[in-house]
């Protein structure tokens, strides 16, 4: 049985040169699934699985969040956080534009922009993550500290 060759992206090649350990988590991808796909195919608690959204406030400035695939954004407690008027996601074009990858397939790590990220607080609290490794149907593990050690984000608690 031939295995099956797995993805080197570039939110792989940012992971790998930060010596991150991870694990690699492909699993067969259903078009506007989400993460109750990704959790059902990997047999993990869809609140370990992290979404990647790409949003902007309302002088278009793009931003990253990331939240519990069972939990939604406040967009109103964040933007309040942040000090702005208005934040409500981006379309996929837009999104696509900034983080270099498709929807679906969104990492934090490696985007063509650098753009501040938001990390809803309790996400530190879990033992592991999985997050999306840039490509539509894989994810990686992860320990959630690392979202912090190389993401730098900013802590919030603005989840629905």
């Amino acid at each position: 049985m031939a295995q099956e060759k797995l993805p080197v992206t570039q939110a792989i090649r940012v992971l790998r040169a930060a010596r991150v350990p991870f694990s690699d988590h492909p699993y067969a991808y259903e078009e506007h699934g989400g993460t109750a796909v990704s959790c059902r195919e990997l047999g993990v608690a869809e609140h370990a699985v992290i979404k990647t959204l790409v949003m902007e406030d309302e002088g278009r400035r793009p931003l990253i969040v990331l939240m519990h695939g069972d939990r939604d954004v406040s967009t109103r407690q964040l933007a309040r956080h942040i000090g702005v008027k208005t934040i409500s996601p981006c379309s996929p074009a837009v999104a696509n534009r900034h983080s270099g990858y498709l929807l679906g397939g969104t990492s934090p790590f490696g985007t063509r922009k650098a753009m501040p990220v938001y990390v809803e607080r309790s996400i530190l609290q879990l033992d592991k993550i999985y997050i999306n490794g840039g490509r539509r149907g894989y994810l990686v593990g992860i320990a959630p500290r690392v979202l912090v050690e190389v993401l730098k984000p900013d802590l919030v608690e603005v989840a629905v």
